[in-house]
């Protein structure tokens, strides 16, 4: 691990003092939790919850630098490891301009594959096509790292999910679903479900002012989440989701619709699970899917007509 540690800044899951299984830097194998799922997921090692991209003082700013020049090892399952890729479209291929602030972090990370014998309740990788990656230089097994062995990957969930059949000719009529409007009242708006998914991206820009008496100061992008009402905030008081229901669809079509439909390759959920588990109400994001197929098959057996 000594070796490791000289040319890594190594995390995996491990257990806190509250109890939480959440990704840190680690000095021991050992210390990794590879029986349980972790409650989050290692985004916050590439993407940190909040990130100081410059400084300003007086009249000059001066962009941030990197605290470490190491490289990053990060210790995760199939699911968390295709997840960075959704990020790497949103940041490095979305609209031709890569995030330099993203990016300078990304071409640090490498992968040791945690591997997942059985699935964990919650879990529906399968039915996303996450459960199985390419994407590491080793595998976690009897306490060493593996290269040479090839990795077991779970073959069939608890949960399976279908994934809507949802096209132009009845997308306007998914979105006026009276479905979402029980979710206005079911859903707490807490963003719970989006600080643990390791593929949401949104984040708010702030600038910190270290005094009241000086210029001197930062500027930091921090998480957002979709799922709080004053994320869609807009000058003038107007908001263009204030209802729970409004904020459920945006987020789940941007999983299993629109994040497809823009970039033509997988759906952005990875199947993880971990934001019904997080959920406080018990919203499931697999019943969701399920149940918008059913609604989506209905509306295309009748012509598009809006129930």
């Amino acid at each position: 691990m000594a070796g490791l540690k000289e040319k890594y800044k190594v995390y995996a899951p491990k257990r806190f003092p509250n109890g939480s299984i959440r990704y840190g830097e680690i000095d021991s194998l050992s210390e990794i939790v590879v029986d349980e799922k972790s409650h989050f997921s290692p985004k916050e090692v590439y993407l940190p919850i909040a990130q100081t991209i410059f400084y300003f003082k007086d009249s000059r700013c001066e962009e941030s630098r990197p605290e470490d020049e190491r490289d990053i090892l990060i210790f995760a399952r199939a699911c968390d490891i295709n997840a960075i890729e959704r990020l790497d479209t949103i940041f490095l291929k979305n609209g031709g301009t890569e995030d330099a602030y993203y990016k300078r972090l990304r071409e640090k990370v490498r992968f040791v594959l945690i591997e997942c014998a059985g699935s964990f309740d919650g879990c529906f990788c399968v039915s996303m096509g996450t459960n199985e990656t390419g994407n590491y230089m080793g595998i976690l097994r009897d306490g060493k790292i593996d290269t040479q062995s090839e990795p077991v990957f779970v073959r069939e969930n608890k949960k399976a999910v279908k994934i809507p059949d949802i096209d132009e000719s009845i997308v306007k009529d998914v979105f006026g679903l009276e479905y979402w409007r029980g979710f206005d009242e079911e859903c707490a708006g807490c963003g719970r479900c989006t600080a643990v998914c390791p593929t949401c991206s949104c984040f708010d820009t702030i600038d910190v002012i270290y005094n009241e008496t000086s210029l001197d100061g930062e500027r930091r992008r921090v998480w957002g989440s979709c799922m709080r009402e004053d994320f869609a905030a807009m000058a003038g008081s107007h908001n263009v989701r204030k209802r729970a229901g409004d904020r459920m669809r945006f987020k789940v079509m941007h999983k299993i619709y629109d994040f497809k439909k823009r970039f033509g390759v997988s759906h952005m959920c990875v199947g993880c699970g971990r934001c019904g588990a997080r959920c406080p109400r018990d919203i499931v994001f697999s019943d969701i899917v399920n149940t918008l197929a059913d609604e989506a098959q209905k509306l295309k057996a009748k012509g598009g007509a809006a129930l």
